[in-house]
């Protein structure tokens, strides 16, 4: 298959290949900048958690060093939480804070997959919709005077190459898509790992006392 043999192809469709090859690469930008993000999220998680578990407590300057080191990541959000609300918060009240910032940093985890899953969704329509237009030219040769058999069966096989393109797409993304999924559940069952872990060493440290209106002091 030579170059102006797939130029041929693509005209062949009325250009519903140049659509479809449009289509992967923009799947494939989304699967490399997405599995490269994901994954090292993931690998630089796991230090930040596995840090945090060695610790029994965490007092406020552990809770500073492990936010030093977490960087960018998600679990950075759960520690500068859990840094302002060590001394004004019980562990109710610290495990709801964290589950509001886990909630709010989910739905950032899964940007631009919806473009792979829509790209899933269409690639095999476009080249049904190809083939289609292929067998339309195939057949129109039928209307010719002094047509060959040969010329009806090559148009019909060269109209099915865009299904064949389109369901390649379709695979392709697929895959990609459920193991970017998963890769998402995985980052979010870390950070209630993280949660969990800030909430049980930080149970029973002493909480600052706040002033009370009338000026007696209580315990926050």
């Amino acid at each position: 298959m030579n170059y102006h043999y797939i130029i041929y192809l693509a005209d062949y469709s009325d250009g519903v290949l140049y659509v479809l090859a449009m289509l992967l690469v923009l799947a494939l930008a989304v699967i490399i900048d997405r599995s490269w993000s994901l994954r090292s999220t993931i690998l630089k998680g796991q230090s930040i958690i596995r840090a945090t578990a060695e610790r029994p407590a965490l007092t406020r300057a552990d809770l500073r060093t492990l936010r030093e080191a977490a960087g960018g990541l998600p679990e950075a959000v759960l520690l500068d939480i859990a840094i302002r609300h060590l001394d004004m918060a019980g562990p109710d009240a610290m495990a709801n804070r964290l589950d509001e910032a886990v909630m709010l940093i989910a739905p950032t985890l899964d940007r631009r997959l919806w473009l792979l899953d829509t790209a899933v969704t269409l690639a095999p329509l476009l080249g049904l919709f190809g083939t289609i237009i292929g067998m339309f030219h195939a057949f129109n040769v039928l209307a010719q005077p002094g047509h060959a058999p040969a010329e009806v069966t090559g148009g019909v096989a060269d109209a099915l190459v865009a299904t064949a393109f389109g369901i390649f797409i379709a695979m392709l993304g697929l895959t990609f898509y459920n193991a970017l999924t998963n890769q998402v559940r995985l980052i979010i069952h870390q950070l209630d790992s993280m949660k969990m872990m800030i909430v049980n060493r930080t149970d029973g440290l002493p909480m600052m006392p706040v002033r009370a209106p009338a000026g007696r002091l209580v315990e926050a």
